[in-house]
């Protein structure tokens, strides 16, 4: 059964394959988060900064391109990396990545959510809390009654609104804002720095894993037309959120020469509001169009996120047995904690980091079953591993700060990205290695049980046998119960009609 039918089945409007894929990943990508989140690096690491970002948005696109068309061939039933995932090392693994991309998701809706809000306070001076209910009820209706093939209509609009909001912007600050050419070498923000340098490796690290745990990535990786397309839509795809993040982040720069940022020690202005300090000091009916494009982006993009939550709650967690109603019920009470941290939310940066941190933890050994090499691979490590690696977080920040509540807080990186130190880089260095290093000594430890009993029980060891699918022995091979270790693996099962199989095993 192909993607868009196996989506109808819990009751999901079908997306049939579109083409072109270019504008709808740009929407995908970008919501109204950054706004605040490059313009707020810009202020912190400078041009250097800037560039990394940038960079680091746009280029862990082509990982869809690259490893899209092998997941297909691998699972062809499915349409998120979950139902790869129960294939490959079954349901327990599955559920894990299940619950990692469900709080990714809700990181992701707090942060638009928070953005949104902040912006409509900043340009209008209101309170944002009207706007967010209203934003999250109106989502709420029209994903119910168009599911994903609603979000990819809205995508559309979306990306029309990014390319206005930036072309708008772009002219109105060019014209409008005055660059005092003293403060550009007195700023510092030309030179190099050590978080310029850091950003290096934190940043593609923490972008590229996070990408991973995005429904609403897979969802269209699956339902392009062919590889060919999927290459072509996500190479535009790289051009354009590049151009798009660039220009949004120079705004920090902008705003720190033209006087506007840090602001003064009575009115500071904080580096996540350099862009809508430029945008203060334009004439009315500018920061009225923005508004509007503002708050028509970030309802774009929180659609998606709100029907991905839905699809992967409905075919990871209940395998489409529940009536979809009730899962849409489930994430409209979601909204409710949504909207209460969002309104009291950190920054978008930090917000971004910390779903950054859990991915940079559990994607290295969740891929390494990607290589038929790896056979015997399985889902006990992919599981030990990714707590593992936030375990390796704590333990790191407790050494490095001498203090188990600091470590506890790099967790939850606390101070921010920039620490004047390198605990941060710390953090993201010991989340991939870590989880790396728990995982193949949870493979030692699995083996080493599974011999042990195989003795005990005067039976051959197993736990290295090549599974079928990996060319491996045919159960013919094998009389008797010698065979009931391999038959686990050849033999499929699956919960619910049309859905993709699972033959992987955890243990």
């Amino acid at each position: 059964m192909l993607a868009w039918e196996t989506c109808c089945r819990s009751d999901i409007p079908p997306f049939p394959p579109f083409n072109p894929y270019d504008d709808i990943l740009i929407s995908a990508a970008l919501g109204s988060g950054i706004l605040f989140a490059y313009p707020q690096l810009a202020t912190l690491a400078g041009v250097q900064g800037v560039i990394v970002y940038a960079l680091s948005s746009a280029l862990p696109l082509l990982i869809f391109a690259a490893l899209g068309p092998i997941i297909r061939r691998k699972c062809p039933q499915g349409f998120v990396l979950t139902e790869w995932t129960r294939q490959r090392y079954g349901t327990v693994a599955a559920l894990y990545l299940s619950f990692m991309s469900l709080v990714t998701l809700f990181l992701y809706m707090i942060s638009e959510l928070s953005a949104i809000g902040q912006v409509v306070n900043l340009l209008t001076g209101i309170d944002g809390l009207p706007v967010l209910i209203v934003e999250c009820i109106v989502t709420t209706i029209y994903t119910s009654v168009g599911g994903f093939k609603v979000s990819f209509f809205t995508d559309n609009i979306q990306g029309a609104m990014v390319m206005g909001l930036i072309l708008i912007a772009t002219i109105t600050i060019g014209v409008e804002t005055k660059i005092d050419t003293s403060l550009i070498e007195s700023s510092g923000l030309t030179k190099p720095s050590l978080l310029g340098w850091q950003l290096l490796y934190i940043l593609p690290v923490a972008i590229l894993t996070n990408d991973f745990f995005l429904s609403h990535f897979w969802l269209r990786t699956f339902a392009s037309k062919t590889d060919r397309d999927l290459w072509l839509g996500i190479s535009g795809a790289v051009v354009g959120v590049l151009a798009i993040v660039t220009l949004v982040g120079s705004t920090g720069l902008v705003a720190a020469w033209a006087g506007l940022w840090p602001g003064t020690e009575e009115a500071p202005v904080d580096g996540s509001v350099a862009f809508f300090a430029l945008l203060m000091q334009l004439p009315n009916w500018v920061v009225g169009v923005v508004v509007v494009m503002a708050v028509t982006l970030s309802t774009a993009a929180f659609d998606s996120f709100q029907s991905a939550m839905v699809t992967s709650a409905s075919n990871d967690l209940f395998r489409n047995k529940l009536n979809i109603w009730w899962i849409r019920a489930g994430v409209v009470l979601v909204m409710i904690p949504v909207v209460v941290i969002a309104i009291r939310a950190p920054s978008i940066l930090q917000i971004y980091l910390i779903s950054d941190l859990v991915s940079a933890a559990t994607i290295p050994v969740l891929v390494i079953g990607l290589s038929d090499k790896c056979y015997w691979w399985r889902g006990f490590e992919v599981v030990v591993g990714g707590l593992g690696g936030l375990f390796t977080v704590f333990l790191f920040g407790t050494v490095y700060y001498g203090d188990a509540q600091l470590g506890a807080e790099l967790m939850l990186l606390q101070q921010g990205l920039y620490t004047a130190d390198w605990g941060v880089f710390g953090a993201f260095v010991a989340a991939p290695v870590g989880g790396i290093l728990w995982g193949f000594g949870a493979l030692v430890l699995r083996l080493g049980i599974q011999y042990v009993r195989a003795r005990a029980k005067g039976e051959r060891f197993d736990g290295l046998d090549r599974p079928v699918e990996f060319g491996g022995p045919q159960l013919d091979d094998f009389e008797g119960d010698r065979d009931d270790g391999l038959r686990d693996d050849i033999e499929s099962s699956s919960d619910a009609p049309g859905i993709a199989k699972s033959t992987g095993k955890f243990f």
